[in-house]
């Protein structure tokens, strides 16, 4: 398991330094195709789970959204976000008329897989757009990732107290805090590095961002657990060997994304 996960993990670091220092175009294009992908897993869980999402909605939907966000920041969101609410509905009043008793349902799951992957992923593309955008980028991901790493540790070495016993039965309150501290402090330190070619980017600042981000976005990680759980389902797909899905990649990066990008905004 070790070595697959390595295996994967090894060239995918390099080549997402690379893209996210470059920005513009090719780091959108790595963030389209992972949110894609994600879309597609999305469906594939709720589908094979009996609802009859819309595929072409759910990816096509989540795609347009990033794509408009990369073109053109939130000039356009709206809109698009109007015509896919239309799209989505007309699609399934068809399939009503097709004989689908259930499309109702169908329409609210496919629509929330539209907003939660394709609105909520595509902060990660006006997180790297911001002034400095690569180096808040490298604050907020990595401190997702530390908070990650000490819910790990400290569960492990120290867990007792279940935080979600039915989303995620090896997460636990002590993890949690874990999570807190490695997240604040890593955050913390990359902003004393990053303060080099960022001065905005001060201590202070790094404290507010690192504490409220290991705080919530572990939420993220639970959400998906929750939809995961409902279909009896380990990972969102195998797509990623030793890792899961991209769905499992990306859950927490999602909500530390938008978090982060308010908070930048609210800070500077």
């Amino acid at each position: 398991m070790l070595v697959k996960r390595l295996l994967v993990i090894i060239p995918l670091i390099p080549l997402f330094a690379f893209l996210a220092a470059i920005g513009g175009i090719p780091f959108s294009m790595l963030v389209i195709l992972a949110l894609g992908i994600a879309a597609w897993e999305y469906w594939r869980m709720f589908y094979e789970g009996g609802y009859f999402v819309s595929r072409v909605a759910v990816i096509g939907g989540v795609i347009a959204i990033a794509a408009v966000r990369a073109v053109w920041g939130f000039k356009y969101s709206d809109l698009v976000l109007v015509v896919l609410i239309m799209l989505t509905m007309t699609l399934h009043i068809l399939r009503y008329e097709n004989g689908r008793q259930h499309a109702a349902t169908d329409f609210g799951v496919t629509l929330g897989g539209i907003l939660y992957l394709g609105w909520l992923g595509s902060y990660l593309i006006s997180l790297r757009n911001l002034p400095n955008g690569l180096w808040w980028l490298l604050l907020v991901l990595p401190t997702v990732w530390l908070t990650d790493t000490g819910g790990y540790v400290f569960g492990r070495r120290l867990g007792k107290k279940p935080l979600s016993p039915r989303a995620s039965p090896n997460k636990t309150w002590e993890g949690y805090a874990g999570g807190i501290l490695f997240g604040t402090l890593g955050a913390l330190l990359l902003a004393a590095l990053w303060q080099l070619r960022a001065p905005e980017i001060t201590l202070t600042k790094a404290l507010i961002i690192g504490l409220i981000i290991s705080m919530i976005s572990p939420i993220g990680d639970l959400g998906e657990s929750v939809i995961k759980r409902q279909f009896g389902r380990k990972d969102s797909s195998n797509i990623l060997p030793g890792h899961g899905g991209m769905m499992d990649r990306i859950d927490s990066w999602i909500w530390a994304a938008a978090i982060g990008y308010y908070l930048i905004l609210w800070l500077l």
